[in-house]
């Protein structure tokens, strides 16, 4: 029977993707594989399905995904071979390639099954949907092209995973780790521990009202003992603290794990006194380290539309901002693939400038 692998956008919404294989159904494809993927517009799901032989072909499948709600659906031919669990697929290819380092390209292409793989340009350019470059060390990258099917940001993400697992990496300080500011002073950023519990409070103490709301979009106290519980709970996400040479805690950043696949939300709260020194830019760097470590696609992070502060940090680190359904509220989203976070941003929005 042929095999095709498929690829659609949908809106992420309840049913949708039962529409989906519903439609497909009653075709009489049968589903083999079925993974969700993010990318800058959205979710996008990928399908490989087998098609009774006189069955529909490509053009057909993609116009009944089209009928379904799928938008911007690719339909190319697949082999056996695809089939494979895809994390086994990837540990077999990262133990090939920590035996073979000189065989980057061909085992990236192997990975995201690219058309073609070549050494390349670090700063060439990948605008172009169905070209993907990938870093590999300092000064080197693979330039991945692949016809008929773009490359979404987890799969970015599962390129830059791969060589990072496989290939020898520069030696990184772990948590927690000293960190100068701009004005020489040296803090300790280290995890969320279990005794921190009056610190996080004496610093929400610290905290004037303006910097409260900035942080929860009001002045809220600070945050009840069993929410400190959950910061630290690893199925939550991971948060850092900022420890000033006095020992008192200067600075919350959070990681938080979300429903979208492959996306972490962060946040902020510094003390006022210890704002604008490049504490808050220190802490962003250390979770976008985090986010990539633990396979995270984007990060977002919801910003009052005045807190020009927030933007700006975020901004400089390569992320766009966009409206949400609340006029009073922005989006900040960055994609950890150095590319654009899609369409929707907001070009030249006030205070959105690279520091």
């Amino acid at each position: 029977m042929p095999l095709f692998r498929i690829r659609t956008e949908i809106e992420d919404r309840p049913g949708r993707l039962a529409q989906l294989t519903a439609a497909l159904g009653r075709r009489g494809a049968n589903i083999l594989g079925l993974s969700v993927q993010l990318d800058a517009e959205g979710v996008v799901d990928e399908f490989i399905v087998d098609v009774p032989r006189g069955g529909p072909g490509a053009r057909e499948l993609a116009e009944t995904l089209g009928a379904a709600g799928g938008v911007r659906t690719a339909v190319r031919p697949a082999r056996p071979n695809e089939l494979v669990d895809e994390p086994t697929r990837a540990l077999v290819l990262a133990s090939r390639l920590r035996a073979e380092p000189h065989a980057v390209p061909a085992i990236l292409g192997e990975l995201l099954r690219a058309d073609d793989a070549s050494w390349g340009d670090p700063a060439g350019d990948c605008a172009e949907p169905d070209v993907l470059v990938v870093p590999v060390g300092r000064g080197r990258a693979v330039r991945l092209r692949r016809f008929g099917l773009p490359f979404t940001a987890t799969e970015a993400a599962r390129a830059d995973a791969l060589v990072r697992a496989a290939l020898p990496a520069p030696r990184r300080s772990a948590l927690p780790r000293r960190v100068v500011l701009r004005d020489g002073t040296q803090v300790v950023v280290r995890p969320l521990g279990e005794d921190d519990a009056d610190g996080v409070r004496a610093l929400h103490e610290r905290c004037s009202q303006d910097s409260r709301r900035m942080r929860y979009f009001s002045p809220m106290p600070a945050p009840p003992r069993r929410a400190i519980e959950r910061f630290r709970d690893p199925a939550y996400g991971r948060t850092l603290v900022a420890e000033g040479p006095d020992g008192s805690l200067l600075a919350l950043a959070h990681l938080i794990h979300v429903l979208d696949p492959g996306v972490a939300e962060m946040a902020f709260l510094v003390e006022d006194d210890w704002q604008g020194r490049g504490l808050g830019r220190a802490l962003a760097d250390l979770l976008v380290a985090l986010g990539r470590d633990r396979g995270v696609v984007e990060l977002r992070a919801l910003a009052l539309s005045e807190n020009t502060r927030m933007r700006r940090l975020l901004t400089s680190l390569g992320g766009r901002t966009r409206r949400t359904a609340d006029p009073t509220v922005v989006e900040i989203r960055l994609r950890l693939d150095g590319r654009p976070a899609g369409t929707g941003a907001l070009a030249g929005w006030p205070g959105d400038r690279h520091l």
